[in-house]
């Protein structure tokens, strides 16, 4: 509860393991997306209204970049719909997950391996479902992850209504921590 009130969000027990949302780890300053609606960008996704999530622009495909602060073990990820299911033929179905690669493009993901790949159904994204698990050894020491929406459900763009990281942080140390002897 303390979290809660310290403005972070709770913490969330699954399969035994106490994970967080690490929304507040988010580096929005190292965040874009490729191919996102003007009027629906990537940072709607993470303020908690589903109304207003991200969209693509000219077709259905939307590469979407999320950088953290630090290190962090992400155990599952939570894809939400846009605006509750109102527009289903824009849910996303196939997304592909690329873990520490920086300024992939559209012309560079049929060229790299994904860490890894979901196939969404409705279910899946609904506000009620759990978040897609994760191959957790993949995923940590995760300063970045990319995610290309390659299809959706024969939609001409696809939406997507909120997006939510759940894992914890990484222990490092901070070598600017320690004294210069001498």
């Amino acid at each position: 509860m303390q979290a809660a009130a310290a403005g972070q969000a709770p913490p969330v027990e699954q399969e035994g393991k106490v994970l967080t949302d690490l929304s507040d780890k988010i580096d929005k300053t190292g965040c874009y997306a490729r191919n996102e609606s003007s009027q629906y960008p990537m940072t709607n996704l993470f303020i908690g209204d589903t109304r207003i999530g991200c969209k693509s622009d000219a077709d259905e495909q939307l590469i979407i970049h999320v950088s953290f602060m630090e290190f962090v073990k992400v155990h599952s990820i939570k894809f939400t719909e846009f605006n509750r299911g109102a527009e289903p033929e824009n849910n996303p179905t196939v997304v592909k997950i690329f873990v520490n690669r920086y300024n992939l493009g559209f012309e560079d993901v049929d060229d790299v391996d994904p860490t890894q790949e979901f196939e969404l159904g409705a279910e899946d994204l609904r506000e009620s479902s759990d978040p897609c698990m994760l191959k957790f050894v993949k995923f940590q020491r995760v300063k970045s992850i990319t995610l290309f929406i390659e299809d959706n459900a024969g939609g001409d763009v696809s939406a997507l209504g909120g997006l939510k990281f759940l894992g914890k942080t990484v222990s490092t140390t901070n070598m600017n921590d320690f004294k210069k002897q001498g």
